[in-house]
């Protein structure tokens, strides 16, 4: 690779640096490989790595589990420039840590982080709230906070992440409580948190008075708030009448986004009113507002529930001619209803589309793939498609490539068998897994190393 870089003449900016490792980062590229590279470039005189560069090295490095190599990285960050080394680096390696390490080492890597961080004050302890949040639970999270808030001032952005991930109403109110009594006053984003707990809680009239309690603070509600109340009315059962926010809205001059249509529209698929559902969707487009993946999803959910095809392509046709990527949830959603109906020319057509314009996870589709493929004999194209994802360097499942493998010792296609172990060889042993996200994890043991 050195030589390689040596003799290629590209003129090697920050810029072009951090566009390679965020194309490793979303190809799920080898992390070994992407290290080997950021820190051949780091050896180059007169060369500093971006902070964006080092904070995606960290995160493709937490990803695969190599805490070890993370730490060096943090280590070197801290002995070029400590500022470098910000909240948000903090949050990528402890969300990745919180992943597969209890709660005791993820705070246990937060204190190290106090030999490497210029300041360690109230932020770096917002940015392990915030994992915590995100990773754990928010007993977990409240738990760590009344251990450590003597050791920090807490502010309001503290109490704000503590706010917003609660399911039950009555610790909201008490972290709210707390909140008032050191005298950090409530801004529009607290009051937002507390109004959606009451709404997925169905606590309406609770919600309602704290609206009132808003505009009596000249606090104004924003589309956020709206979006919760609309959620709120869906679970409650009462569809027409979250449709009926969308124009009071208006009313207060907040007009309502791509997020409040999709939270109307999710209201009548559960109702399983679904021309409502279509016309708020074509209302979206009359109004500017382009649907998302998300809107589409909505749709697809009830399809593949009550199994009709026809109306999942007919959608993905038209996800497709408007412009809409589908994401993930949506192939996976259409691939299932394929295999369950053995719809191979239809799966082959998504599968194309997502190798064309490189949407989607190719390793969690591709296995239901794989699995149509080798239930219909479609050895010809289980092959294309395997070969397709290596290219894309994508490594297929194990479990994919036995029964593929299977399936051509009993066809007597060793030649083809052979050229695809070759292929699977170019990504070596390693013991990949999937995590929670659906992202490839190249799993790495003890992952004490950092923790």
């Amino acid at each position: 690779m050195k030589e390689s870089l040596k003799m290629c003449g590209i003129f090697l900016s920050n810029d072009l640096i951090d566009r390679v490792l965020k194309r490793v980062r979303f190809s799920h590229g080898n992390p070994t490989q992407a290290l080997e590279f950021f820190s051949i470039i780091g050896k180059r005189r007169g060369f500093y790595h971006s902070p964006f560069s080092y904070d995606t090295m960290l995160y493709i490095l937490g990803r695969s589990r190599k805490f070890g190599k993370a730490w060096e990285v943090l280590v070197e960050m801290r002995k070029k420039d400590r500022s470098l080394i910000t909240p948000r680096t903090m949050q990528i390696v402890l969300a990745r840590i919180a992943k597969v390490c209890s709660v005791r080492q993820t705070v246990e890597s937060f204190r190290k982080f106090r030999k490497l961080v210029v300041e360690f004050d109230t932020e770096c302890f917002n940015a392990l709230f915030r994992t915590l949040c995100q990773e754990k639970s928010m007993t977990d999270a409240r738990n760590v906070y009344h251990s450590l808030k003597h050791e920090f001032r807490p502010n309001l952005q503290t109490f704000n992440i503590l706010l917003s991930g609660w399911k039950s109403s009555d610790e909201a109110e008490r972290f709210f409580g707390e909140m008032i009594e050191l005298g950090v006053k409530p801004d529009l984003v607290s009051y937002n948190c507390l109004v959606d707990v009451y709404c997925k809680s169905r606590e309406m009239e609770k919600a309602y008075k704290t609206v009132d309690k808003m505009r009596d603070e000249e606090i104004y509600p924003d589309v956020f708030t709206y979006t919760s109340i609309i959620g709120g009315l869906g679970l409650i059962g009462q569809p027409d009448k979250a449709r009926d926010v969308l124009k009071e809205m208006k009313e207060h001059g907040c007009y309502p986004d791509t997020a409040a249509f999709n939270a109307v529209i999710r209201n009548f698929c559960i109702a399983k009113r679904l021309g409502d559902a279509y016309n708020l969707m074509d209302e979206m487009v009359g109004r500017g507002l382009d649907p998302n993946a998300t809107t589409y999803n909505l749709f697809f959910r009830c399809f593949y529930w009550s199994n009709d095809l026809g109306s999942a392509w007919s959608l993905y046709r038209r996800m497709m001619d408007s412009g809409c990527l589908p994401n993930t949830q949506s192939c996976m959603f259409l691939v299932r209803l394929f295999h369950r109906q053995e719809k191979v020319e239809m799966a082959l057509s998504l599968w194309g589309d997502m190798v064309g314009k490189g949407f989607g996870s190719y390793i969690l589709v591709s296995d239901v793939l794989f699995d149509l493929l080798c239930d219909m004999g479609k050895l010809d194209e289980a092959e294309k498609c395997f070969l397709q994802m290596v290219e894309k360097r994508q490594k297929p499942s194990n479990v994919a490539f036995k029964r593929i493998k299977v399936l051509m010792e009993l066809a007597n296609r060793h030649e083809a068998l052979r050229n695809l172990t070759e292929k699977m060889a170019i990504f070596g042993h390693l013991n990949y897994g999937v995590d929670v996200n659906g992202e490839v994890a190249e799993m790495e043991s003890p992952v004490q190393q950092f923790c």
